[in-house]
C-alpha cells in the first residue's frame, strides 16, 4: 500500500491518531506490511514477533491496542492473550486478533481469553484501522467511566460519607468508603472485607423491592444504645458477565447509604441537662421517641414495670406530671444548639 492510499484509508475511517499499538505476528513479511500502514497513520508501532516478546513489550509501553496473531509456534496468541488478561497492568489493553482460522470454535477460543474482536488474514488495512478506531474509543470511554467511578469514590471519601455498593445478584460487598467499613466492623461484626451476615440476609429480602422501585425498609443494627441504619439508595452501573450468567438480569449494583445514630450522646446530654442516672436517660430518651413502656422494657432489657417506676423517678425530677410534658422538654433540650 502507498502512501497516498493509506492517507485514503484513514480519511475513510475517521481515524484520529496518535495511540500506541503492539503489533505480534511472527511472519516478518506480515509485519512490514501492516508496520507501514499503522506508522502512515500516526501510530507509535511496537513490533515482537513471539509471544513472549509480546508479553514483555505489552508491559512496559501499555499500548493502547494489540494487534495479536493467533497461529504462532512456541506460545501462541490465545496464550499471549491469556496472560495479559491475567495481568492487572494489561489486562484493559484491547486485543484484536488476526487469524486466518475461521472455524467457529477457533473464534470462540479466541473472545474466551480476552480477545474483544478479530479480523481474517490476509488483513484489510481499512477494516483494521476501522477496529482499531472503534475499540480505542471504547477503550477511552471505559476508562473515563473508571475515573470518574474513582473520583466520586475518593469525594465520598474526603467528606466522610459512609456508603456501599452491594451486587444485586447475591449481595456481595464490591467497594466501600472507610467510614463504612470502621461503622460495618463495629456494628455487624465481620473482617471490613466480606458482607457481614445480617447486611447480606437484609439485602437478600429487599431486593425484589428494590427492583421493582420500590424502597426496602432500612436495616438498623444496634451497639449499645447506638444504631447504624442502612438505606438503598439507587441502582447504578450495568450489568457484569456473572450475573447474566447466573440469570439474575435485573439485579445490578446499588449504593447504600449509612447512617449512624449516636443515641448515647443524646443520652448522656439528657442526664447531664436533668440530673439523671444513666438508665433514666436512657428511659427519657426512648420516651422522647414515642415508645411506650412495653417497647422501651425490651431496648433497654428490663420490665415494663421497672421502666414505670424509672419514668416516676423522672417526671419527680424535671417538675412534671405527665410523661407528655417530658418528652417535650427531653426534646427540647435534644435540638437546643
Amino acid at each position: 500500500m502507498t502512501a497516498a492510499e493509506a492517507s485514503e484509508v484513514i480519511r475513510g475511517t475517521g481515524f484520529s491518531s496518535g495511540a500506541v499499538v503492539l503489533l505480534v505476528d511472527d511472519q516478518p513479511h506480515s509485519v512490514s506490511a501492516l508496520h507501514d500502514v499503522l506508522d502512515e497513520a500516526g501510530f507509535t508501532v511496537l513490533v515482537a514477533l513471539d509471544g513472549g516478546t509480546a508479553l514483555q513489550r505489552a508491559r512496559e509501553a501499555l499500548p493502547d491496542a494489540i494487534l495479536l496473531d493467533a497461529v504462532m509456534p512456541g506460545m501462541d496468541g490465545f496464550e499471549v492473550a491469556r496472560r495479559l488478561q491475567a495481568d492487572p497492568r494489561t489486562q484493559g489493553v484491547p486485543i484484536i486478533f488476526m487469524t486466518g482460522l475461521n472455524e467457529t470454535e477457533d473464534v470462540e477460543r479466541a473472545f474466551a481469553v480476552g480477545g474483544v474482536d478479530y479480523v481474517t488474514k490476509p488483513v484489510r488495512p481499512r477494516e483494521v484501522l476501522a477496529r482499531l478506531n472503534a475499540h480505542r474509543r471504547l477503550a477511552r470511554q471505559v476508562r473515563w467511566g473508571q475515573r470518574q467511578d474513582g473520583l466520586a469514590r475518593q469525594a465520598l471519601d474526603a467528606f466522610g460519607l459512609a456508603t456501599l455498593v452491594l451486587r444485586g445478584a447475591d449481595g456481595k460487598l464490591l467497594w466501600q468508603t472507610p467510614l463504612a467499613r470502621a461503622l460495618l466492623v463495629q456494628y455487624a461484626g465481620g473482617d471490613g472485607v466480606h458482607t457481614p451476615a445480617p447486611v447480606r440476609r437484609w439485602w437478600q429480602a429487599g431486593l425484589s423491592l428494590a427492583q421493582r422501585g420500590e424502597e426496602p425498609p432500612p436495616l438498623v443494627l444496634r451497639a449499645g444504645a447506638d444504631q447504624l441504619v442502612l438505606r438503598v439508595h439507587r441502582r447504578i452501573g450495568d450489568l457484569d458477565d456473572e450475573q447474566s450468567a447466573t440469570g439474575t438480569r435485573d439485579a445490578g449494583d446499588w449504593l447504600i447509604v449509612l447512617e449512624e445514630r449516636r443515641e448515647s450522646l443524646a443520652m448522656a446530654r439528657l442526664a447531664e441537662a436533668f440530673g439523671l442516672t444513666v438508665r433514666e436517660a436512657e428511659v427519657l430518651y426512648w420516651v422522647a421517641q414515642g415508645k411506650i413502656n412495653r417497647d422501651i422494657g425490651a431496648i433497654v432489657g428490663a420490665s415494663p414495670a421497672t421502666v414505670k417506676k424509672h419514668l416516676e423517678r423522672i417526671l419527680a425530677k424535671l417538675g412534671v406530671e405527665t410523661r407528655t410534658a417530658a418528652a417535650a422538654m427531653a426534646l427540647q433540650r435534644l435540638r437546643a444548639p
